[in-house]
């Protein structure tokens, strides 16, 4: 089906996907719907909503269990699709099929060769894919690659990143897919690389080729504290076409979170780029550092400036290829390796498990200093051989 123009005033939209994540579209988009840049038609979810889903500022909205149901009733123009990664294909293509745009929750697709197929279908529909990769709608971005351009802190020589955030069990009981690598059979990819640091992913391979290139080299380290079946402690080291070196180190084991940072090593400095706070701060030697903050452009908004004005489209399909290339390489990579008890702080509090690993904070940031994965720098529970004390993972 080929794309219709968007129709003048409000933009009718379906939010596919209610609890968990989908909140915060559904908080996203009520600036929106007061500026009368959008108008929420409807919600579909297989679970009604609850009544702490706020609902408030949209008014009436009817609940469908079905999407296309939802898509022929509500006759929405854009689609929010806010549901697990391993539904994210079927459900486009019902979205695509039925004449509606869409925006596309991250990571993309659950493979490599899903987001091919994605992108044929986009294309073959004549409509138009956003996905939800908040943090490339920052103008920080364009910031830090003009820094780059202008030998702010002369030639890159890598890009590190340090992401240290706390989950508890509470957030793996969630859905029955969180931290699931497969489930039924489908691959699901729920790891702490390709779903909650994915931006830090995404946003690091922007800044070195611009994503859209199948980067080299890709050596994923897979670690789970949690009784998990995906990872929750990982460090990524790949190049990219250019050569640049990249390695990424993430927990959801820290004490505490604090705002994940790329760290982009120059021959005469560095720069920092907080991509949670669009903050950049440029560090050189015998110098003050300088921060800067910078506003972000709405993935929605430029959905429909793209549509209405010819706007660029910042986060189109083929923009996360290789990110996809990343998810692909964990996907595929042997299965993530249980960090003893013996390197964890386990407690229970509030009604959840709360694990943290001995010293984790100090070797995340040694690792993106560094640029050295987690077995390089001698860490004890990522030693070759297996773990005296491997943990119970849930089915």
């Amino acid at each position: 089906m080929s794309a219709r123009p968007l129709p003048e005033g409000p933009v009718p939209v379906l939010l596919v996907g209610l609890h968990g994540h989908g909140r915060s579209h559904l908080r996203a988009l009520r600036p929106l719907v007061e500026q009368g840049l959008v108008r929420l038609v409807g919600v579909c979810d297989p679970r009604p909503p609850d009544p702490d889903d706020d609902l408030e500022g949209h008014g009436p909205l009817p609940h469908f269990e079905d999407l296309t149901r939802a898509l022929e009733e509500t006759g929405a123009r854009i689609t929010v699709l806010v549901t697990p990664i391993h539904t994210h294909l079927t459900l486009a293509r019902t979205v695509l099929a039925h004449g509606s745009h869409l925006l596309l929750e991250k990571p993309t697709t659950a493979t490599l060769a899903e987001l091919h197929e994605l992108t044929d279908a986009v294309t073959g529909s004549g409509l138009v894919c956003q996905v939800g990769f908040q943090s490339l709608g920052s103008t920080a971005i364009d910031h830090v690659r003009g820094l780059l351009d202008q030998g702010a802190v002369g030639a890159l020589r890598g890009i590190g990143g340090a992401g240290t955030w706390k989950r508890t069990s509470a957030y793996y009981d969630r859905a029955p897919w969180a931290g699931r690598r497969r489930m039924a059979g489908r691959d699901v990819v729920d790891g702490a690389l390709t779903n909650p640091f994915a931006h830090m992913v995404a946003t690091a391979l922007a800044l070195a080729d611009g994503g859209a290139h199948a980067p080299h080299e890709i050596v994923p380290e897979l670690f789970h504290a949690h009784p998990i079946e995906a990872d929750d402690t990982s460090c990524l080291r790949l190049r990219t076409p250019q050569g640049t070196p990249v390695c990424l180190a993430v927990t959801l084991c820290s004490p505490r979170s604090l705002p994940p940072t790329l760290h982009l090593h120059g021959e005469h400095g560095r720069i920092t780029f907080e991509y949670t706070l669009d903050r950049v701060t440029v560090h050189r030697p015998g110098q003050d550092p300088h921060t800067s903050t910078h506003p972000r452009t709405g993935l929605l908004e430029n959905l429909i400036a793209h549509l209405r004005e010819g706007t660029p489209l910042l986060v189109p399909p083929t923009a996360t290829l290789g990110f996809t290339h990343v998810l692909e390489a964990v996907r595929t990579a042997p299965d993530p390796r249980p960090i003893s008890t013996r390197y964890q702080d386990v407690w229970r509090e509030a009604g959840a498990t709360h694990r943290t690993i001995h010293g984790i904070d100090a070797l995340i940031h040694r690792s993106a200093r560094h640029m050295s994965g987690f077995t390089e720098l001698g860490a004890d529970w990522a030693a070759p051989e297996p773990t005296a004390h491997p943990l119970e993972v849930r089915p």
